[in-house]
């Protein structure tokens, strides 16, 4: 039987700056690297190695998946569904015919979440089976590759925001006081929210509402 297996999973969900990424990692166990683990529980600069040797290993398929801040804020979705959307992208990317998936569960119900990514997968023309849980990328170590070349990705994408808007945005999460003093200073410099912001966040709301009151106060 064969040892390969798929491991997806995603990067910033919760931040309001920048997208959400997915990754998809299909490999022999044995094959990725020994201190794999959650990203979170990953030194940066060591995340950075460990992505470029995943990709770079002829013997690993990595695949991406990227929702951008339009999608997310499109009223007629919800995080949920964007999530085993970005999933499903990645894993069609590497996933062949009767393939193994385990993912991050993205969903309260992890059995729901899981058939939702095996349909997802479905549609691209491929049959896999998925076992969705919680912290999967604590658990298994191919998910905690996913979950270390999705946060990579996630990481350079906001570096080039920052680059676009020439400013330090943080890491784009609403509780870091730098994305936050980003936000803060742009709106009131242009009155409006910068590209790459969600603009259905409630940070982003709370930013432009006080920017639309200091400028009744001005008036």
């Amino acid at each position: 039987m064969s040892r390969i297996v798929v491991g997806v999973d995603e990067a910033g969900k919760g931040p309001v700056l920048g997208p959400m990424v997915a990754a998809a990692v299909r490999a022999d166990p044995d094959a990725l690297p020994a201190d794999v683990d959650d990203s979170k529980r990953v030194a940066p600069a060591r995340r950075e190695e460990m992505a470029t040797r995943l990709r770079g290993d002829p013997e690993i398929r990595v695949g991406v998946g990227v929702v951008g801040v339009g999608r997310i804020d499109d009223p007629a979705t919800d995080m949920n569904s964007l999530t085993v959307a970005a999933q499903a992208e990645a894993a069609a990317a590497v996933a062949d015919a009767g393939d193994r998936l385990t993912v991050d569960a993205g969903d309260v119900d992890a059995a729901r979440f899981g058939r939702r990514v095996r349909e997802a997968v479905a549609d691209t023309g491929t049959e896999v089976t998925v076992t969705a849980e919680h912290r999967a990328d604590e658990s298994y170590p191919v998910v905690g590759a996913a979950s270390v070349v999705a946060k990579v990705e996630r990481d350079a994408r906001v570096a080039s925001l920052a680059d676009r808007h020439d400013a330090d945005v943080g890491s784009g999460y609403p509780s870091d006081p730098t994305t936050r003093a980003f936000l803060r200073e742009y709106v009131r410099a242009h009155g409006d929210l910068p590209d790459g912001a969600r603009r259905s966040w409630s940070t982003c709301d709370d930013l432009l509402a006080a920017a639309e009151q200091s400028a009744l106060g001005d008036f």
